[in-house]
């Protein structure tokens, strides 16, 4: 307590809790980050556990917690708050607002669609082709989907000590709520696409409120700074985070708020990842350096999105190595690369993985047909 700093701990801590995400089985990710047991003993996720087991996010700032799961044997933790999530109500058929494994699952499987590849993976699941699907499609297909993402491929069907669970990871609220209580509904395509943005969106809010501490509507320059690294390697991690702390030391930087609008306009930025890559590369080829002008540019005419001056000068306060006002492009995308990699991608990266499980999905139909013929 009295030799190692706060800050010393959060970056062990959140090193420590990087590792778990990425390199356990979903039963221990899940058991970590829960927060809650029901009366009979049951391990739940709070929607807030949920988004903190799958984004990596260090603590708020204006907070005094160096963590963000619970080391079995502990008598407190030190809780977070954020506000009840109106979205995950919509499915929740107990009306507890908790979350539990096999929902968990059905979560992370949905999370590793590609937002570009919604229509896609819908079609997928559309074996008839009538633009809709029905439960038992959809269940079939879902465990092809789950087998590709890191968390399902190693699912072990629940079987950790101390982790209850009674159900398949195929049921659930939100069967109910796709397909009504009778499970006789087919799921129309449109219904489906806006469900995975309003996931993706909700997943993003959540991750705003855990680091708006004090209910506010704006993080701390060093928040969205805190934000931006969590992604980054472990070994590429504590020189940016030596950057972040410099933040605090920056009378032009160290008293901006940002408000959950640019905070999602950036998170628009990095879902046109591809494009802005190919337009900062092109660009720093032919002129050798990046501004914070032409980064705007490229946000804006590339990519369509709109990047406020507090939001770009953050950005080049932490990825401009040199401090010569130009931004390290590749250590900027390679943190945003690796963000979306950890978070949408499975065994195989991005599209590949999912024209995979596609093919393999339709291999598995074409035999069904074969046998039934």
């Amino acid at each position: 307590k009295f030799y190692i700093t706060e800050g010393f701990r959060r970056r062990v801590f959140f090193n420590y809790e990087k590792r778990i995400r990425l390199q356990s089985p979903p039963e221990k990710v899940f058991e970590y980050f829960a927060s809650s047991r029901s009366p009979g003993g049951d391990v739940l996720m709070t929607p807030a556990d949920l988004m903190r087991a799958i984004v990596p996010v260090f603590p708020p700032s204006e907070s005094d917690r160096v963590r963000q799961g619970s080391l079995r044997g502990e008598r407190f933790h030190g809780e977070l708050q954020c506000a009840p999530s109106k979205f995950f109500m919509l499915f929740d058929t107990n009306n507890d607002g908790l979350i539990s494994f096999p929902e968990y699952i059905f979560f992370v499987t949905l999370l590793s669609i590609p937002e570009s590849s919604f229509h896609v993976a819908f079609k997928m699941f559309d074996h008839n082709n009538n633009g809709e699907i029905d439960i038992e499609e959809f269940k079939r297909v879902m465990g092809l989907m789950r087998s590709q993402s890191r968390q399902g491929a190693r699912h072990r069907n629940g079987k950790r000590q101390g982790l209850k669970v009674t159900d398949p990871v195929e049921n659930g609220g939100l069967l109910e709520y796709f397909f009504g209580k009778d499970g006789n509904s087919c799921l129309e395509h449109g219904k489906f696409v806006e469900f995975l943005r309003e996931l993706h969106d909700e997943i993003l809010r959540l991750e705003f409120a855990h680091y708006d501490h004090k209910s506010t509507g704006t993080i701390s320059a060093r928040d969205f700074a805190l934000s931006l690294v969590a992604s980054a390697d472990v070994t590429h991690i504590s020189k940016l985070l030596d950057r972040v702390d410099e933040l605090t030391h920056n009378p032009n930087l160290r008293d901006i708020r940002i408000s959950f609008e640019e905070f999602r306009e950036f998170a628009d930025l990095r879902k046109q990842l591809e494009q802005l890559t190919l337009a900062i590369f092109s660009y720093g080829r032919v002129n050798g350096v990046l501004t914070k002008k032409d980064f705007q540019r490229a946000s804006s005419q590339v990519c369509g999105v709109s990047i406020t001056d507090n939001l770009v000068d953050i950005i080049f306060h932490v990825f401009d190595a040199n401090r010569n006002g130009t931004l390290s492009s590749d250590e900027f995308i390679r943190v945003l690369q690796r963000r979306q990699n950890d978070s949408l991608v499975s065994r195989q990266a991005g599209l590949r993985g999912l024209i995979a499980c596609c093919m393999n999905c339709a291999t598995s139909c074409s035999s069904s047909a074969k046998a039934v013929l």
